[in-house]
C-alpha cells in the first residue's frame, strides 16, 4: 500500500485503522485486538488512530493490552494519538464540565498515560484533539516541543482546527505541526470550500479525514440516491458502496488520509477495496454535486 510522507521521518499507511471504537466492542480481548491489527497488517495498513478519550479513556489501554501479548506488533506500526479534552466520565468523572486542557502539566500528563495504556516508548503522532479557546500557545506550543525533545513523541499535529489555531499554535512552536484531522467525507465537503484543504495543499501537508463514511449518517434515506449511484459505480470495480465514498477522498490530489474504524473483521478485511477504485474527475465531480444536492455554479 502507499505510504504518504508527513515529513522525512514519517511516513502513514493510504488508510488508517480508527480505533475510537475499539473499546465497545463486545470482545476487548488481546487475541481479537491483535486479530484485527493483523488483518490491517496484511492489507498494508500500517497506520492506526487513538485517542486519549477514545472508550471513555479506556481504548488506548485496550490496545496496550494486544501489544503486551504480541510486542513484535508494535515495530510495523504507526501509532497516533491525541489530548486535550477533558470530559466527565471515566478517569475524569469528577469534573463539573466538559473543557479543553493544553496545559503544560495537562499535555505532559497525558503523554505519559498513553505511553504507559498502549505499552510503547514513543509516541509516533501526537495530535491536539480540538482547538481550545483558552490555549497560551507559548506554553501549549512549549510543551509539545519537549515532549519531541524528550522523545516522547515523534511528530506533532492537530485536529479539528482552522488555519489561524493552526498560524496560531505553531507561532509558539519549534517542531513543525505535520498533519491536521478533519471531518471529512462527501456529505461533509466543507472543507474543499472553507480554506481547510487549501491551506494545507498549498503547504504540502497532508490532512487526515475523520468520519470518512459520516459517521453511518451516509446511509440514511434522505442519501439513497447517492449511494445507489456509488453502489452502481462500486459494482464496476467489484467493491461496495462505502468503498467508493472512501475513494472520493483519495481520488483528491491533497493526498487526504482517510481514518476507517470498525469493529467487524469482515469489514476490516476490505478497507483496503477502496484502493481498487479509479474516480476520473467527472465522477468526482458527480458525486459531489448529487451529494450537495445542486450542480456547481
Amino acid at each position: 500500500m502507499e505510504k504518504i510522507a508527513l515529513s522525512p521521518t514519517l511516513s502513514l499507511s493510504r488508510l488508517v485503522y480508527g480505533m475510537w471504537r475499539v473499546a465497545d466492542d463486545t470482545d476487548t480481548s488481546a487475541s481479537h485486538v491483535q486479530a484485527k491489527i493483523e488483518s490491517c497488517l496484511n492489507q498494508g495498513i500500517t497506520s492506526f488512530d487513538q485517542a486519549d478519550i477514545y472508550g471513555d479513556y479506556g481504548a488506548e489501554a485496550v490496545l496496550g493490552k494486544a501489544l503486551r501479548a504480541a510486542p513484535a506488533l508494535r515495530d510495523q506500526m504507526q501509532i497516533v494519538t491525541k489530548c486535550d479534552i477533558v470530559a466527565p466520565i471515566g478517569k475524569f468523572a469528577d469534573k463539573r464540565v466538559k473543557y479543553y486542557d493544553t496545559s503544560a502539566e495537562h499535555i505532559s500528563a497525558s503523554i505519559d498515560a498513553s505511553l504507559a495504556n498502549m505499552a510503547i516508548e514513543q509516541i509516533d503522532l501526537l495530535l491536539i484533539h480540538r482547538p481550545d479557546p483558552f490555549m497560551n500557545h507559548h506554553e501549549t506550543g512549549a510543551a509539545l516541543d519537549a515532549a519531541v525533545a524528550a522523545g516522547k513523541v515523534a511528530h506533532v499535529g492537530v485536529s479539528n482546527f482552522k488555519l489561524h489555531d493552526w498560524t496560531l499554535l505553531q507561532s509558539g512552536m519549534k517542531s513543525p505541526l505535520v498533519t491536521n484531522q478533519i471531518e471529512l467525507s462527501v456529505i461533509a465537503s466543507d472543507a474543499f470550500r472553507n480554506g481547510d484543504i487549501a491551506y494545507l495543499q498549498q503547504r504540502n501537508i497532508a490532512p487526515m479525514a475523520w468520519s470518512p463514511l459520516a459517521g453511518g449518517a451516509l446511509f440514511a434515506a434522505e442519501h439513497a440516491a447517492l449511494r445507489a449511484r456509488m453502489a452502481e459505480i462500486g459494482a464496476g470495480f467489484g467493491v461496495d458502496d462505502s468503498a467508493v465514498a472512501v475513494a472520493w477522498l483519495l481520488a483528491h490530489p491533497a493526498r487526504i488520509i482517510p481514518v476507517l474504524g470498525t469493529n467487524n473483521l469482515d469489514r476490516i478485511g476490505r478497507i483496503s477495496d477502496a484502493l481498487k477504485v479509479e474516480m476520473d474527475r467527472e465522477t468526482w465531480f458527480e458525486l459531489y454535486s448529487m451529494a450537495n444536492g445542486h450542480e456547481v455554479p
